[in-house]
């Protein structure tokens, strides 16, 4: 639903993140820090979209357009976060008493725990729990400042609950103002409940996957390559299964370990790599030359053992780099996309402008969806943020603030936090 209202947002530092002549694809080298500045900008929105925009002097809108003085507040594309596994119920609270205690992640996920403890949650939870649990947690994003939303299954393991969590994601998606993108996750895990985990590595393959590709036409298959997590010669598989039914592949890798799985993504044609803390120089340098994206996902650094990705070197190298908060019960339990910016440029060592650039623009391109969102252009959806800033490097700068005085999601006020200047 949108307002029947036209919206104008005047005398603001608009970050519309255009930048003409790049086309539709991410951004690389110095064009990451470029972040399209009109300074003053104004931006006319109307029935959901972006209507006009420019710099300078506002011309006359008319009465029937309500006006918004900026005062100076920087306003900018609301954030993409393209990696998600909000879909979940319970906590994995015990082990984070556990980690505390010395224990390690893979340790944790060796003994039946980690992910499989959240596996049998969801499995025991019904389709209609994990909906509500979900548009909890979107409601959370959202008032940090998150427009669109990625958010993948993975806690189900076999095909039934797969299938169950994409339902509950659709649910939850048609009950939430954000743009929020189903990802396949069933290659999450071995499932260690089983009496035979390869016979549920072939389930996901010849059964999961098919299903949801049915489903969910065109939906992203996605896997977490890693010891004790599924091998590089199952991904293959799992990959080259999904492209046959016309599915595009993101996966995890070098979380802890290098096993090869970057390399291949890439030759796949993956429209993303994700974690990237254990790469290697030279697959850093194939990825940079490669049309394939570096998601950063920094919290899980935080959470678990102070490991980043290096992602100034990817920058510098050429390669199109993107940040993501990965959303979770376990190794990332914060919905703060913002405070991963944070991190991206600290641990990451991004600077505060690639780190807007990551979060938004090229965050669209992982989905897909950099046509409809990511930056401030006429036609586009009308997500943007109205930040308590006139400094757009304070994204990067501040940990844990309170996050902005305005959400507008396709064309509505989700959130403002201003007084009524209208």
């Amino acid at each position: 639903m949108t307002d029947s209202v036209s919206i104008a947002v005047t005398n603001s530092r608009l970050l519309t993140l255009s930048l003409p002549g790049t086309g539709d694809a991410p951004r690389r080298g110095s064009d990451l820090a470029e972040l399209g500045i009109l300074d003053p900008g104004w931006i006319l929105v109307r029935q959901g979209r972006i209507a006009d925009l420019g710099g300078g002097t506002p011309p006359n809108f008319g009465p029937e357009t309500r006006l918004i003085d900026a005062r100076g507040r920087v306003v900018m594309p609301a954030l993409v976060d393209c990696h998600t596994h909000a879909c979940f119920v319970g906590d994995r609270n015990d082990e984070f008493e556990a980690r505390l205690a010395g224990a390690g992640y893979l340790e944790i996920l060796a003994a039946g725990g980690g992910i499989m403890s959240t596996v049998r949650s969801v499995r025991g939870a019904s389709e209609s729990e994990l909906v509500d649990a979900l548009v909890h947690r979107l409601e959370q994003t959202a008032r940090l400042g998150t427009g669109t939303i990625e958010v993948k299954s993975g806690y189900g393991l076999e095909p039934e609950t797969e299938l169950k969590m994409l339902r509950a994601i659709r649910t939850a998606a048609e009950r939430s103002p954000q743009i929020v993108v189903p990802t396949f996750l069933g290659a999450h895990a071995l499932d260690s409940d089983a009496e035979d985990s390869g016979h549920g590595v072939e389930r996901i393959i010849a059964e999961a996957l098919p299903a949801a590709a049915a489903a969910f036409p065109g939906i992203v298959c996605d896997a977490y390559c890693e010891d004790g997590a599924w091998s590089l010669s199952d991904c293959r598989r799992l990959f080259e299964a999904a492209i046959q039914l016309g599915c595009p592949v993101r996966v995890h890798t070098d979380q802890f370990n290098c096993l090869g799985m970057t390399q291949l993504a890439i030759e796949l044609g993956a429209r993303s790599v994700d974690h990237l803390e254990a790469t290697t120089p030279k697959d850093l340098q194939r990825l940079a030359a490669s049309a394939t994206i570096g998601v950063l996902l920094p919290a899980s650094g935080f959470s678990l053992d102070d490991r980043y990705a290096p992602g100034r070197e990817l920058v510098d190298l050429g390669g199109a780099v993107a940040v993501a908060s990965n959303l979770n019960p376990g190794s990332a339990p914060s919905p703060s996309l913002t405070f991963a910016m944070a991190l991206a440029c600290r641990k990451c060592r991004l600077r505060p402008a690639e780190a807007i650039t990551a979060a938004t623009f090229n965050a669209a391109c992982v989905l897909g969806l950099q046509d409809e969102v990511g930056s401030l252009e006429i036609g586009k959806r009308a997500d943007l943020l109205m930040l308590d800033t006139a400094d757009e490097r304070t994204l990067g700068v501040e940990i844990a603030g309170p996050g902005p005085v305005g959400v507008m999601l396709e064309g509505r006020w989700f959130s403002t936090g201003w007084p009524d200047d209208s």
